[in-house]
């Protein structure tokens, strides 16, 4: 489980999202980070007893660095109010359908899936769901996907996608631009000794939509 002392920091950065006083608590952001570190490999060692592939994944290949980049934001706050990492063959750097959690308190959640991908890659996953329509269906109405998710996020095309046929009965399902699910967590959640069990239970409904997707971008 995560300590407590861990989201206690994150809450503090949010309140002093500056320079100065990043420095004066180093400390305390460097025991934070270790502490995310011992979670995310005991994450990594649970997940895989379900996927074997997640074997040898290190979190200092999961983490996201806690340093934002403001070049082209408006925002200009030099450092994030979470911890990321993504549960992945490949870790962060995956071009994989992957696991994510994002520590954050009051706003703490589990993703995966695949955002956004471009070109070939959602051409070939728009063909994998044209030509294994039943399949893609039954995984979005399992009863764990619905208990845990709901469905995919919402992120579509208001109009059908090039190069399919525009009487599919499943149109819609190609209009997805994303391939995205998620549910929250909450921070007591974070703090308990279930949860593991808790990020088990959801990785393994998730892990259909991942199977298929990784299947259409191999």
């Amino acid at each position: 489980m995560l300590q407590k002392s861990t989201l206690d920091f994150l809450k503090s950065l949010k309140k002093n999202n500056n320079r100065d006083w990043f420095e004066k608590n180093r400390d305390k952001y460097e025991n934070a980070r270790e502490d995310f570190i011992v979670f995310v490999n005991r994450l990594i060692e649970e997940l895989s007893k379900q996927d074997a592939s997640l074997k040898g994944v290190k979190a200092k290949d999961s983490i996201f660095r806690i340093y934002r980049d403001v070049r082209f934001s408006k925002n200009k706050d030099p450092y994030k109010t979470n911890f990321g990492a993504v549960v992945c063959q490949g870790g962060r750097k995956s071009d994989r359908a992957c696991f994510y959690i994002q520590v954050e308190p009051g706003n703490s959640f589990i993703a995966g899936g695949k955002w956004m991908p471009q070109g070939d890659q959602l051409k070939d996953i728009r063909k994998e769901i044209f030509y294994h329509t039943k399949e893609f269906k039954k995984i979005l109405n399992e009863k764990s996907f619905k208990k845990h998710f709901g469905k995919l996020s919402d992120i579509k095309l208001k109009l059908p996608p090039k190069g399919f046929d525009k009487n599919f009965a499943d149109l819609e399902l190609l209009k997805y631009t994303s391939f995205i699910v998620d549910t929250p967590l909450k921070d007591a959640d974070l703090i308990s000794k279930n949860i593991f069990k808790t990020c088990s239970t959801v990785s393994k409904a998730m892990k259909p939509l991942l199977d298929f997707l990784n299947k259409a971008t191999n």
